[in-house]
């Protein structure tokens, strides 16, 4: 059940990510960075070959880093990630051939070609794929160098962004480098809001039936410990826990429910490390 959902959310990604390409990029020259962006700029120069065919060339000659460096697990998505984005690209291309752009607004086209794809390519990221090229070398900047997937694309898309200006002119060059830093921010917003839990900690009188429903129903772990109120200077019992959002949400309403006096604190956390969450890298 978890690879077929991995397996829907990262073509999911690839889809999001191929619309933003073939219909609002592309026809505004936006090289906005990645493999599609140095691809774009080498299709002025094989005119007659789809963007889409030039991106899976270039991509297959980077998968070898995926091996070396991510591992067989993660170099598999990668090489399903590389061609489906690819494969969505050249479709498009060829069922949607649009040579103008949509609009005659092309700031507001720079808008879409850079969400679309960005929180695309963050659903592919999230469930551990890559959509080859510079997504590839991100991951192993991440891995090794531990420096956020984001910033590490940054660097590659500016100097994609300062070849646009060569070919297509300032105006080219100026959008794609604003859409390389609009596409981070986008890319950086979502994968943190995707990796939110709630940290809830409790205090109640009857926490022997909160510990209950928490281990029973939610199967989730939390951890009790005894405090004192300063003002009443009587025994309290604390329970902290971690939850996802719709699990913090349920968690409250049974609250609510046995003990409508009980104390409830309920903070976001983007890192968790231990058992049935994150690993140490």
């Amino acid at each position: 059940m978890k690879n077929i959902k991995s397996f829907l959310f990262i073509n999911l990604g690839c889809l999001m990510f191929a619309i933003g390409v073939v219909f609002f990029r592309n026809p505004n020259s936006f090289a906005a960075g990645g493999m599609s962006g140095i691809s774009l700029l080498l299709s002025t120069f094989f005119t007659n070959i789809p963007v889409g065919a030039v991106m899976m060339v270039l991509n297959i000659l980077v998968l070898g880093f995926g091996f070396l460096f991510l591992g067989k697990e993660s170099s598999s998505k990668s090489i399903y990630g590389t061609f489906a984005l690819a494969g969505f690209i050249w479709i498009l291309e060829v069922l949607f051939p649009i040579t103008e752009p949509l609009t005659n607004q092309p700031f507001l086209e720079l808008i879409y070609s850079v969400l679309i794809p960005g929180f695309g390519l963050a659903l592919v990221f999230h469930f551990g794929a890559t959509t080859g090229g510079t997504d590839i070398l991100a991951q192993i900047l991440n891995k090794y160098l531990k420096l956020k997937i984001s910033t590490s694309l940054l660097i590659v898309d500016f100097l994609i962004a300062l070849g646009a200006g060569f070919i297509f002119g300032i105006e080219a060059m100026l959008y794609s480098a604003l859409g390389v830093g609009l596409r981070t921010f986008a890319m950086d917003s979502l994968m943190e809001s995707l990796k939110i839990h709630k940290v809830v900690v409790v205090i109640s009188s009857e926490y022997e039936k909160i510990q209950r429903y928490i281990k029973d129903e939610m199967h989730r772990g939390a951890t009790t410990h005894k405090a004192v109120g300063v003002f009443t200077n009587q025994d309290k019992f604390v329970i902290t826990t971690v939850l996802t959002r719709r699990q913090a949400f349920a968690l409250q309403q049974f609250i609510k429910q046995v003990d409508s006096q009980a104390f409830i604190t309920v903070s976001n956390s983007t890192e968790i490390i231990g058992q049935g969450f994150g690993k140490f890298d």
